[in-house]
């Protein structure tokens, strides 16, 4: 069995309003995720098919909420205390003093995040 504390996660990203600690057990990564600020990050998921994210996510909001927006105009909206599946296919939006903890398929995470993390640095560049 794997396990993580989110004190030992090895890898830390920090951004205005955001703060994510995430480690990797068997194939899944897990994020312990914070949000200081409102954000819909839509536009960070263009260049990916239907220009949304496309890796299923797991998880719970510990504390604040947040929400998933699908094509078909659909939304989940997810409060604290509440796990959660979000399908293939879906933009978040982030609620400020969330706090989440988050599976995801690293092999589908890395994909997506490769494609968020180039749309960051071109915002960046402006």
């Amino acid at each position: 069995m794997g396990r993580i504390a989110k004190a030992n996660a090895p890898q830390v990203e920090k951004m205005e309003g955001f703060e994510g600690r995430y480690a990797e057990i068997d194939e899944y990564t897990v994020g312990f995720e914070m949000y200081t600020a409102d954000n819909d990050p839509a536009e960070l998921f263009r260049g990916l098919p239907d220009d949304r994210c496309q890796c299923p996510h797991w998880g719970v909001v510990l504390r604040g909420g947040l929400a998933y927006r699908y094509a078909d105009g659909t939304q989940d909206v997810i409060r604290t205390g509440e796990a959660y599946y979000a399908r293939p296919g879906h933009t978040p939006v982030f609620s400020a003093d969330t706090e989440i903890v988050e599976f995801s398929p690293t092999t589908q995470l890395a994909e997506t995040m490769e494609v968020v993390i180039g749309n960051v640095q071109t915002a960046q560049q402006r």
